[in-house]
């Protein structure tokens, strides 16, 4: 008996989890949701879901602890395909896709597709072309595959280099994700949610690594959908009478578009989008006016100042001004990166909105068809190059299941990736409906708590008290989170989405975490640094790593560099430009070697972060680098910088691989035996092919 109750135990162990999971969660909310009926605070609502989301991930890792070192990087490698699938579905579900795609498509419509046209394809690059390949390699991590395959520490160390770079950067939304979502819901500092964030998630982590990240990644799958899920189906049954958003919003987004071609063309919008442009007029000169017009502004605020004094102005009059004058940038570099800033916003904001979401006749700042194909290109090659998806490939059970989890992922992602046009439908229409043309001060409340945190802004450009579309401006990382609050639900359905949100940033950065700190402990100290060490202690120094890399990334996400979706994308771009060359001619072109890969390697990464340093930041305050702003080329933005980087790692890698010496026999047969399945016989002579093919 009890044999029998381990082996369906193993078989039916992971389903059963799930599934009394989601049953406790459900009456959870439903408990909660009956205590703020009876008078419990919001606060507490939140802190409850907070805490609920980090006591999973601190259980999980405490009942899945291990000192072995297979279990810890890769769950022994016995993982079946559909527990797979949702825990890579939950990995990919960052805050990116949880809080971000939505907003990306409520901000930009059919533009925003990009993300979902480009991650989902890239899944069908990741079955195809790596996943089968990587299993069937085995070992730990991507370096380790590069190393085998053209040989050398060199290339290791640049492909471990790559990895840390595309997964901090990634890392670090993540972690902006966790900050954002505890500073309004639960009404903690912005810094101090961050570390608190990252707490629950290094306990997990720290002690099970990949076997407790697979676990907790299945548990927060349920919080994640039962969240996304259930605010945007209350909206739909109030618009439509029916709770089917993916199927109903079609006609919301008609409604939409009648409702946008009669606000933007109202002579108010018109007037305001022409004070924008005159704005963006006076901004350019100033520009080009530097350093005079500095001091020139300086020396305007302070006259303004001292005739307001001698005229008997409000005080309050002379407050704004001054101010204003001390907000002015000290030196002519600062004043450069902040007033390009501004004028960038204030030409967006001068431009008339599109309001046919079926064409492409998109804004001309950054927002062409030639951006819109070279997004897609960047995230469906990156979504085949990533590290922390990657890794996961090398845990699961056989050759065939790691195919198998790839749909399993795609099944599981999709559930939430319907959903998301509809909410930025239905969201769009609410705030048109109820906040344009009301006076500032009659706001609903979820303006002015948003506001508090930065994250909606409203700049009365033509002071006529009235809020028009060209003078709101809403942070896309606002759009799910605010959706319960926007359609007046209950404060329990928010403090869901919160967790919902924080159950996918902090799993993926769970994830994250741990492919830096297997390129920095098992690729770099272990494979390069101390061959000799034992299992104890490599366990040891990347459990230490994993501390020190998590503290970094908080640091760097304190400082807000960008939204969430920009972040993505540009990891997706630097682990494209960087790995994806590399890997592809690795398994598929035997003569790709190891001097064409580590210069494909560098020139990729190079040119990408060369492009995103450039277009994106006029300043960088973190390095002290300033004005070193340019032009996109061709209009292609920098969350698209792997158009350029790939192609160029790609020549890079042909050309220098046909100039050098081609590889030994070791890597052809390297590549027979990963390309190939081994071929067995019966006593009959029959081939047949091998168990793990």
């Amino acid at each position: 008996m009890p044999n029998r109750l381990r082996l369906l135990l193993g078989a039916y162990g992971p389903a059963l989890f799930v599934i009394l999971f989601g049953v406790g969660f459900t009456l959870i909310v439903l408990v909660l949701a009956w205590l703020e009926q009876r008078g419990l605070s919001q606060r507490w609502i939140g802190y409850t879901f907070l805490f609920l989301t980090l006591l999973v991930f601190s259980m999980v890792g405490l009942f899945t602890r291990t000192s072995d070192v297979a279990e810890y990087f890769v769950a022994g490698r016995r993982v079946p395909a559909v527990y797979s699938g949702m825990s890579s579905g939950t990995d990919w579900l960052s805050a990116a896709s949880f809080i971000g795609l939505a907003g990306a498509l409520y901000q930009s419509g059919y533009q925003g597709l990009a993300f979902v046209i480009g991650w989902t394809g890239g899944y069908v690059l990741l079955a195809l072309l790596m996943a089968p390949y990587l299993r069937k390699f085995g070992q730990y991590t991507l370096p380790d595959f590069l190393a085998a395959r053209y040989g050398g520490q060199g290339i290791r160390l640049i492909g471990a280099l790559a990895v840390i770079l595309a997964s901090l950067i990634y890392v670090v939304a993540q972690v902006y994700g966790v900050g954002l979502i505890t500073s309004r819901f639960i009404t903690l500092q912005f810094e101090i949610g961050v570390y608190l964030g990252l707490a629950g998630v290094l306990v997990c982590t720290f002690l099970g690594g990949m076997r407790a990240l697979l676990h907790a990644q299945a548990a927060q799958y349920v919080i994640l959908l039962i969240a996304y899920i259930t605010p945007i189906t209350i909206l739909s049954f109030d618009r439509t009478g029916i709770p089917a958003p993916p199927v109903l919003y079609a006609k919301a987004m008609h409604q939409l578009v009648d409702l946008e071609n009669e606000v933007f063309n109202r002579p108010e919008e018109v007037a305001v989008r022409a004070l924008y442009a005159e704005r963006a007029d006076r901004l350019a000169s100033q520009i080009e006016k530097l350093p005079g017009s500095l001091a020139a502004e300086r020396t305007r605020l302070s006259d303004q100042i001292e005739r307001m004094k001698s005229t008997d102005a409000s005080v309050r009059e002379i407050v704004q001004v001054e101010r204003e004058r001390r907000s002015l940038p000290a030196t002519p570099q600062l004043a450069h990166a902040k007033w390009r800033d501004d004028l960038k916003e204030a030409r967006h904001r001068s431009e008339p909105p599109v309001t046919d979401l079926e064409s492409f006749a998109l804004p001309e700042e950054g927002n062409s068809r030639a951006n819109f194909l070279a997004l897609i290109f960047c995230l469906t090659i990156g979504t085949a190059s990533l590290p922390h998806l990657l890794m996961r490939y090398y845990s699961i059970a056989s050759v065939s299941q790691a195919r198998r989890s790839v749909f399993w992922s795609l099944f599981f992602v999709a559930l939430v990736y319907l959903l998301a046009p509809a909410y930025a439908v239905f969201v769009k229409l609410e705030v048109l409906q109820h906040t344009i043309g009301v006076p500032v001060e009659s706001l609903p409340a979820w303006v002015n708590a948003w506001t508090k945190i930065g994250l909606v802004s409203i700049d009365d450009i033509n002071h006529d008290h009235l809020l028009q579309w060209a003078e709101l401006t809403i942070n896309p990382d606002v759009i799910v989170l605010a959706t319960p609050e926007i359609a007046g639900l209950p404060y329990v359905i928010s403090g869901m989405v919160a967790a919902g949100g924080l159950a996918a940033a902090l799993s993926t950065a769970e994830g994250l975490l741990l492919s830096i700190t297997s390129a920095l402990s098992h690729d770099i100290y272990f494979k390069m640094l101390r061959p000799d060490a034992s299992s104890s202690w490599r366990l040891i120094v990347s459990k230490s790593v994993m501390v020190g890399v998590a503290i970094l990334a908080a640091s760097i996400a304190v400082q807000r560099p960008a939204s969430i979706v920009d972040m993505v994308a540009w990891a997706f771009s630097v682990a494209g430009s960087a790995l994806f060359p590399a890997l592809v001619l690795g398994v598929f072109w035997p003569r790709a070697n190891c001097a064409g890969a580590l210069a494909g390697m560098i020139a990729g990464l190079a040119v990408t972060i060369f492009y995103i340093a450039r277009v994106e930041f006029d300043s960088i305050p973190l390095m002290g680098w300033y004005g070193i702003g340019m032009n996109p080329w061709f209009g292609i933005d920098a969350a698209a910088a792997g158009i350029y980087g790939v192609p160029v790692g790609l020549v890079t890698n042909i050309v220098v691989s046909l100039l050098t010496k081609p590889p030994g026999p070791e890597s052809q047969q390297f590549i027979e035996r990963l390309r190939y399945p081994r071929i067995l016989y019966n006593r009959d002579a029959s081939p047949v092919r091998s168990p793990d093919a």
